[in-house]
Formats: C-alpha cells, sequence, structure tokens
C-alpha cells in the first residue's frame, strides 16, 4: 500500500510539472531564467531554440535571425502535455512479494553504486556521448543493429537528424513521433519486438506520422533525451506545429503493449487534429493571399510596363518629329544659302561679261535665247567671244535655269559652252559656224 501511495505522488508530481514543462521541454535547459532567456531571444519560438541548441555541437550556424524590428509573442497560454506512463507489475501472491523483499536489498545496492560510479566517471573521463559529431550516422547506426536484432518489419525510421525531422514535421504539418531506445532497460526488448514491431502498430506510424528513433548510447540519441528528459524506457514523444510552434503535445513511458498504444497515439492525434487543420487552413489562406498578392503585382508590373511602352513610343515620335524639323529646317537653311549662292555667282558672271557690241559693228552676233519658260532674250556677242560668254550671260539671267545647256537649231547640236575632256577651251562663236543672226535654245538640265 505504501510502495502504491508514492507511485501515485510522483505520477501526480509529473502532472503538475507537465505545465510549467511545456515551453522548455525542448530546449533541454533545467533553469527556468535560462529558458526563459533562450526562448525570449527566439521570440519564444521552441522549434528555433531546440534548432539552435542542437546545432550547437554540430558546429552549423544558427538558421534562425529573426529581425530586430519584430515585436516579440509571448504565448502566455498553458500547454499542458498528456502524459501516459506504463508500470511494471506488481508482485502478486505470497512467493512474488516474498522475491521481490528479498532482492529489494540488493537491487538497491547495485543501483546505488551504479550510479555513484557513473556521477565519479563524469570527473575522470567526459561522457563521450556529449560531442555529436555524425548525427546522421548515429541514426544509421541504430536502424542497422535495430534491423539485425529485430528484423525489417518496423516502422519507417527517419534517415536524417532530429532538427531535419521536426523541420520536415512541420512543413508538411505531420505529427512526429519520437523513440528514445534504452539499451539497457530490461523492458526495451519485449517493446521492439512485440509492441513496435506489431503489424498495427506499423500501419498506424507509417501512414500518420513520422516516426524518428536513436538509442540514447549514440550521442543523437543521448542530446535529444537531454532535451526530452524521459523518466524511463521505452519512451515516445509525441510532436506536432501547434500555435506556429513545435510542441509535444504526448509522452508514453514505459511498456505497452500494442493496443494500449495505438489507442493512446490515436487519442493524442484526435485530441490535436483541429490544430493541424486550423494550420492547414491558415497556410493555405497566406498561399492564396500571396498568389492574390503576386497576380496584382505581376497585373501592376504589366500595367507599368504597358504606361513605360507607351511613353517610350511617345518619346521616340517626339524624338521623330524633332529630327523631321530639323532636317526640314536643314533643308531650309541649305536652300537658302544654295539660293544666295547662286545669286551671288549670277551677280559675279553678270559683273564679268564683257560690254554689249553694237549694232553696227560688222564683228558682231545677234542671238536670241528661247528659254524653257517660252520667254526670249536677245543680246549681241563677238565673232571672237568664247561661247563661255555666252554661258555666263544666261547664266546671270533671273530667269535661266541653274543648270542647263544651249542647243542649235541647223544643224541641231549642243554647243560646247562649259570646258569639258573634249573641248578643254571652249571654241568662240565664229568657230562654232555661228552666223551674224542665230536663235538658240536654252535646254533646262536642273532635275537631270
Amino acid at each position: 500500500g505504501g510502495v502504491e501511495r508514492e507511485r501515485k505522488r510522483k505520477k501526480e508530481r509529473r502532472k503538475e510539472r507537465g505545465g510549467r514543462e511545456g515551453r522548455k521541454d525542448l530546449t533541454g535547459i533545467e533553469s527556468m531564467d535560462q529558458c526563459r532567456h533562450t526562448l525570449e531571444q527566439h521570440n519564444w519560438n521552441i522549434e528555433a531554440a531546440v534548432q539552435d541548441r542542437l546545432n550547437e555541437q554540430e558546429g552549423v550556424p544558427s538558421v534562425f535571425n529573426p529581425p530586430p524590428s519584430r515585436p516579440l509573442q509571448v504565448n502566455t497560454a498553458d500547454h499542458r502535455i498528456y502524459s501516459y506512463v506504463v508500470s511494471r507489475p506488481q508482485p502478486r501472491g505470497l512467493l512474488g512479494w516474498g522475491y521481490y523483499l528479498i532482492m529489494l536489498p540488493f537491487r538497491f545496492t547495485y543501483y546505488t553504486i551504479l550510479d555513484i560510479f557513473r556521477f565519479a566517471l563524469r570527473f575522470i573521463r567526459p561522457d563521450p556521448r556529449s560531442r555529436v559529431t555524425d548525427p546522421v550516422g548515429d541514426i544509421v547506426s541504430f536502424m542497422h543493429s535495430f534491423e539485425e536484432k529485430y528484423g525489417r518489419a518496423h516502422p519507417v525510421f527517419y534517415q536524417g537528424t532530429y532538427s531535419q525531422a521536426l523541420n520536415d514535421a512541420k512543413r508538411e504539418l505531420r505529427f512526429l513521433l519520437v523513440y528514445l531506445h534504452g539499451d539497457d532497460h530490461q523492458d526495451s526488448d519485449e517493446f521492439c519486438r512485440n509492441t513496435l514491431c506489431a503489424p498495427e502498430v506499423i500501419s498506424l506510424i507509417n501512414t500518420r506520422m513520422l516516426f524518428w528513433a536513436c538509442s540514447t548510447n549514440k550521442p543523437e540519441g543521448y542530446r535529444v533525451s537531454q532535451a526530452l528528459r524521459e523518466n524511463t524506457y521505452p519512451f515516445l514523444a509525441m510532436i506536432m506545429l501547434k500555435d506556429r510552434r513545435m510542441t509535444v503535445v504526448g509522452r508514453l513511458e514505459g511498456l505497452i503493449q500494442p493496443d494500449d498504444l495505438i489507442n493512446q497515439l490515436t487519442f493524442i492525434m484526435d485530441a490535436n487534429q483541429t490544430y493541424l487543420v486550423s494550420e492547414r487552413l491558415e497556410r493555405e489562406e497566406r498561399n492564396q493571399t500571396q498568389v492574390l498578392r503576386q497576380q496584382q503585382d505581376e497585373a501592376y508590373l504589366a500595367s507599368l510596363r504597358a504606361d513605360q511602352e507607351k511613353e517610350r513610343k511617345k518619346r521616340e515620335e517626339r524624338e521623330r518629329k524633332r529630327r523631321k524639323e530639323e532636317e526640314v529646317q536643314q533643308q531650309k537653311l541649305a536652300e537658302e544659302r544654295r539660293r544666295r549662292n547662286l545669286q551671288e555667282e549670277k551677280e559675279r558672271k553678270l559683273e564679268c561679261l564683257p560690254p554689249e557690241p553694237s549694232p553696227d559693228d560688222p564683228e558682231s552676233v545677234k542671238i536670241i535665247f528661247k528659254l524653257p519658260n517660252d520667254s526670249r532674250v536677245e543680246r549681241r556677242f563677238h565673232f571672237s567671244q568664247s561661247l563661255t560668254v555666252i554661258h555666263d550671260f544666261l547664266f546671270s539671267l533671273k530667269e535661266s535655269p541653274e543648270k542647263f545647256q544651249i542647243e542649235a537649231n541647223f544643224p541641231r547640236r549642243v554647243l560646247p559652252c562649259i570646258p569639258s575632256e573634249e573641248w578643254p577651251n571652249p571654241p568662240t562663236l565664229q568657230e562654232a559656224g555661228l552666223s551674224h543672226t542665230e536663235v538658240l535654245f536654252v535646254q533646262d538640265l536642273t532635275d537631270e
């Protein structure tokens, strides 16, 4: 009766401690002040605290670095953890109690000496499990030893570190079942062989949750054991995303039978399924909001690009008009300059013309010019003068074209009035065969 009352008091103390340990259950920090300080550094994000703490010995830098401007989100809710402990069966009958009382002093002495030896050994040689060098190797090694001892019919082990399992469970919104294997515990072998490898247990775990397992004799398992602080073996912890934090929602300790394990796991999942559903809906809403915002941004960018394209075309049109206006202006200026130069050239030619001979001069030639505009011009020249004089006279006229040639009618020929390769020095009027009275035709060559 005294032993049973002591067990009940311990069980009640564990339940009272469940509420306090909700926030520090995953961090593995014994001091409440240190636990609170660590969680405040991570905005009370339990998963981030666990991730950083487990990464410290792996040499992996922290992947959580929230901006300092983000306000602290303090969770004041009381997260109570469902705890289920299976006690070892009490001795029955006179023989059982007699054996129990006889072995009690020896068992007490053995465990006392063993604990003293382990405590003293820590000062002589540090626990090698405290240094995690190959966490994935620890998981793979445990898997191989488990299959060698219990066969390949077992739940699918998560082949990754505890931190990776937490991240995957959070990302996939799934339950994470953690199993810590105590190699030296007397119930571990029976639990693995008869409970964990039972077909109905395998089916439940494989279909409804992720399963991470490791031995506490391995550095990775020992480190997780320090974080979860199990009381006895076999030990199972159910972890899930609850209120946006990875939280332990159930602890199962002791030798539990397959049917009982299925019932307890189902009860824990059913009691917390609403949190996953709520988180899934929130994620879908956030995704839809993000998609909507992305669509709005794309529409805005498309409208912006269209406006920019319109503005670019307007600029190009304005630039084209400006260049065209400049080109027209340049052409006008060039035309004015050409006309001015042409007029100056006409005036110079006019000034250089020899005086017109008198009608009484026997060596004079009377020439009537028919211009392209059907007007007629008459002037006298001297037989000894070059045909160039005739060309200069016509060029100096206001009515004459800019470029022209002079043609005679009988016989029809073009007079070589301008120096050329054939006539470097144009002939005189007499050499050209002109008579005392001639009619010459001016042919316009400006457009040729």
